[in-house]
């Protein structure tokens, strides 16, 4: 079992049909983080803006990217705050800490006290990804996983189970991987995270399990360190 994981979640996977944030996705969520959290295993979060802005997509409409980006940051605190909500619905005590200051919303993120935070039993959810324009919350999930020496990242994914040579969704024939190293994904092009995040990880060392999140016990099986997904490291397995 890990000690202590950095969960990073994807904003479309608190989404449902028409609405930025699906009520039974995030009370199943909540549930899940609990059950976990009672194993004695140490959880920040990060989460993305995606079922708000995607920063960098907002050029094609005339919006700057700088400006795209900090409003994509923006999209990640509002589902912090949600996750938060959830997961104080369901008795679990939280912290969210964002990189871009609002003190009457949340903590300014400050490395020592999120680990304290974490060693105290509560769950720490990073909010406005890195706080700079230009990186994607995947590379926020690495800073952070480093920044309070987590044992892993846990990339939970929206009806993925794992690492594929194609798109299954697309490809038939597509075959998932059990175990990929850090240097396999950069060489395969293989678009699990944005290569800053993946050099990042394969620097420190940070072992990475790609699952689905929508099998229900999955989010546990991975703190427990089941073999779920995919896992990818820097060495081979």
């Amino acid at each position: 079992m890990y000690k202590r994981v950095l969960l990073k979640l994807s904003g479309e996977a608190l989404s449902g049909k028409e609405k930025n944030f699906d009520p039974i996705v995030l009370q199943k969520l909540a549930e899940e983080i609990k059950k976990a959290q009672a194993l004695g295993v140490q959880i920040a979060v990060v989460v993305g803006g995606g079922n708000f802005i995607r920063g960098k997509t907002l050029t094609d409409i005339g919006i700057d990217r700088v400006q795209g980006d900090y409003m994509g940051m923006l999209a990640t605190i509002i589902n912090a705050l949600a996750i938060q909500s959830a997961l104080e619905g369901v008795g679990v005590d939280t912290r969210v800490q964002t990189a871009v200051e609002m003190n009457k919303i949340a903590e300014p993120f400050i490395q020592r006290r999120a680990v304290r935070h974490l060693e105290k039993g509560r769950v720490v959810i990073f909010g406005g990804g890195t706080g700079s324009p230009y990186f994607s919350t995947d590379t926020a999930a690495a800073l952070r996983a480093n920044e309070i020496k987590a044992d892993a990242i846990l990339m939970a994914k929206n009806g993925v189970d794992g690492v594929y040579t194609a798109d299954p969704k697309k490809d038939p024939t597509a075959t998932k991987y059990d175990h990929l190293t850090y240097k396999q994904v950069l060489n395969l092009g293989l678009e699990i995270m944005d290569s800053t995040a993946a050099s990042m990880c394969m620097d420190n060392n940070m072992e990475l399990v790609v699952f689905n999140m929508n099998e229900n016990g999955n989010i546990v099986k991975a703190m427990k360190g089941e073999k779920i997904g995919t896992v990818i490291s820097k060495e081979e397995n």
